[in-house]
């Protein structure tokens, strides 16, 4: 029998209503351990000049996976559409497509995610409220340039954004020697 499911999801999550806070979010059902693979999303390939008309047809959800290239869910949302941000996430992307679990996750405890480990493009910024000690309380598609973020996070970045990353590092690296070339011993 085939799945039904486009996107894959961990048996362990259910996405379940915020009774709180409104809208939709991902929950563990059972205890997840660190690394596991939560879920796989997929979609439609679509370029960034195409998601302001999706979104005004109907289709909000969407992941950035490369330079200009995203994933729109355009079907009834799954599991894996309604993982939420959060500035102090229990979840990490590994590669273009999977979330895994960056601590273990206990039953009951919301999946969260921080959107600047894939959004590297202003398509989707807006207020914070994850009420986190971390909360940056703005989201922006400049996030990932944040070296705290870098150090917190590691390599859970998209893998387009970790290429941009080195280059980010190596440009500090050379701006920093050329400094130094300038200063005179006393």
């Amino acid at each position: 029998m085939l799945n039904a499911q486009a996107s894959y999801a961990s048996p362990k999550l259910e996405a379940r209503q915020h009774l709180h806070k409104g809208g939709w979010g991902v929950y563990a059902r059972e205890g997840v351990r660190a690394g596991e693979l939560l879920l796989v999303w997929s979609g439609e390939v679509v370029t960034g000049d195409q998601l302001p008309r999706l979104r005004e047809a109907g289709y909000p959800y969407s992941v950035q996976v490369e330079e200009n290239i995203y994933l729109v869910t355009m079907r009834p949302p799954e599991t894996a559409d309604l993982v939420n941000h959060c500035c102090d996430p229990n979840a990490g992307v590994s590669g273009q497509m999977a979330l895994v679990a960056l601590r273990d996750i206990a039953p009951g405890e919301e999946v969260c995610f921080d959107y600047a480990m894939t959004d590297g493009s202003p398509y989707d910024e807006f207020p914070c409220a994850c009420g986190t000690p971390h909360c940056r309380g703005r989201l922006t598609g400049n996030d990932w340039m944040r070296p705290d973020l870098w150090k917190r996070y590691g390599n859970h970045f998209s893998p387009y954004l970790l290429r941009r990353i080195e280059l980010l590092k190596k440009a500090t690296r050379r701006q920093v020697a050329r400094a130094a070339s300038f200063v005179q011993p006393s």
